[in-house]
């Protein structure tokens, strides 16, 4: 396996855990999510729709740590490519369409590393496309 897909299935890793930590926060106080990411519109924020925000890190989660654990699963890999475009286009639009959240550090650092994700997967695929054993699992 290259160095580089190395180091992607440790990104993964680092922010399917930090996803957790998410999680825990959402489910444990709503505050975190007026506070922190949608600090636009506070008052939209409520226990259910911070309890929908957790579901939804924590399969982000839950679907980038099975693409650490097998990175040559290409259906899997395209499947967590995706999360990160939802997650993108959902602070996005949050932040330029909606209005429910400003640009803090608390929305940054989710569009930064979504963007980044987002590049280190595409370029990874390039990667996946030249390793041999990858050509194999095509054929078979």
């Amino acid at each position: 396996m290259s160095r580089f897909l190395k180091v992607l299935r440790s990104w993964l890793v680092m922010v399917s855990i930090i996803a957790v930590g998410n999680t825990l926060q959402s489910f444990r106080d709503h505050s975190f999510l007026y506070e922190k990411l949608y600090t636009g519109k506070p008052d939209l924020v409520n226990g259910l729709q911070a309890r929908t925000f957790g579901i939804w890190t924590l399969l982000s989660s839950m679907i980038r740590c099975l693409c650490a654990i097998d990175i040559h699963n290409k259906t899997l890999y395209l499947i967590t490519l995706f999360t990160f475009f939802l997650a993108l286009g959902h602070f996005l639009t949050e932040l330029f369409v909606f209005g429910t959240a400003a640009p803090t550090v608390g929305v940054l650092a989710p569009l930064v590393v979504a963007s980044s994700s987002i590049l280190g997967m595409l370029v990874g695929l390039q990667y996946l496309e030249a390793e041999p054993g990858s050509r194999e699992k095509k054929r078979n």
